[in-house]
Order: structure tokens, then C-alpha cells, then sequence
């Protein structure tokens, strides 16, 4: 990783989704793994939620914090895949008002290193919309651990070089250091 080491790190507010009809806070491992990876990292995680497989109510809270001043980053995991009840694509394409269709491409050539052709089953996908970047990833812990140490902990990182997300995004006077949107 190349790091412009004059540059200070600039922490960013982050919320992170679980989308699952079976997950809860006592056993959802993805959404925690993703809490502590983008804290460990310096960032600020402001919320965290649940919701059920509906692209109606992804779409809804999706929508709430890209309006929101306070959050740079939104972390979704789960739904991605092509059961009946994956919908995160769905939910979250009509929001975008720029795709970035590198991050499901680099997901899914990583994702192969580690499971084979069973990654042509992700529908990872990414977006920019109001200055907020989505990224949408699988639901499984592992899936969580590839996007993050394989494209997310650098392309969330300003330092890192030749080019990161952390110029597109909006930018927050005050970073907020507790949990509110």
C-alpha cells in the first residue's frame, strides 16, 4: 500500500447495515466484524442497524443516512445473493447517482482466490449518491473480512495512493464521535 505519509488521517462517519431475516445483534457477526474493522481503522461508526430483506425498508434507511449530514460511508452486508429474499441490489441501484462498478468486479476476483466460481453467486455492488459511498457486500463474515482488508480499509483510508473515495466524499464540518445520524 502506498501512503502519503505527510498527510494526516481523516476519520470517517460511517454506518453500517445488516440485512437479514434471521440476524440479530447477539448473532450478527458480519455487521460487528464490520463495526470493529472500520473503528480499528480510526473511523467514527455513528449507527448501526438491522433490517429485514425488503427493498422498501433498505431503501428507506439507505435513504435516510445519504441525506444526512453527518455520514461519508454506509456499509450494507447481506442480501446480495440471488434467493427470492436478495434484494440489497435492487434496493440500492436506484439511489446511486454514480455506480462503481470496480468494487463488485474486485470483490468478486478475491472472492474467487478464496471460494472459486461460487463467487459468481455475489451481486457486491458499490455507489456514490449525495457524496455518501455504498458499498454493499455478501452476508457472510468472511465476504465482510474480503471487502474490507481486500479493497475497503485502503479505498476509505486518505492517505492511501493513488487514489482513495475520501476526496468524493461529502464533507462534515465536525466529525461526530457518537452514535447519531
Amino acid at each position: 500500500m502506498k501512503v502519503n505519509a505527510s498527510a494526516p488521517k481523516e476519520p470517517l462517519n460511517i454506518a453500517v447495515l445488516t440485512v437479514s431475516d434471521t440476524r440479530t445483534e447477539a448473532n450478527d457477526t458480519s455487521g460487528a466484524y464490520l463495526v470493529s474493522a472500520a473503528e480499528a481503522a480510526g473511523h467514527n461508526v455513528l449507527d448501526k442497524q438491522i433490517v429485514i430483506d425488503d427493498k422498501f425498508q433498505i431503501r428507506a434507511l439507505v435513504s435516510n443516512w445519504i441525506a444526512s449530514k453527518n455520514i461519508q460511508v454506509v456499509l450494507v452486508t447481506g442480501g446480495t445473493g440471488f434467493t427470492a429474499r436478495d434484494t440489497t441490489p435492487e434496493a440500492m441501484q436506484p439511489l446511486f447517482d454514480k455506480s462503481i462498478e470496480g468494487f463488485g468486479e474486485l470483490f468478486r476476483h478475491i472472492s474467487y482466490l478464496e471460494i472459486g466460481t461460487s463467487t459468481v453467486q455475489s451481486r457486491a455492488l458499490a455507489g456514490m449518491a449525495n457524496g455518501t459511498a455504498i458499498f454493499c457486500m455478501p452476508g457472510s463474515t468472511g465476504a465482510c473480512k474480503t471487502a474490507w482488508n481486500g479493497i475497503l480499509l485502503e479505498q476509505l483510508d486518505n492517505t492511501h495512493r493513488p487514489c482513495n473515495f475520501v476526496v468524493h466524499l461529502k464533507n462534515i464540518e465536525t466529525q461526530c464521535a457518537t452514535r447519531e445520524v
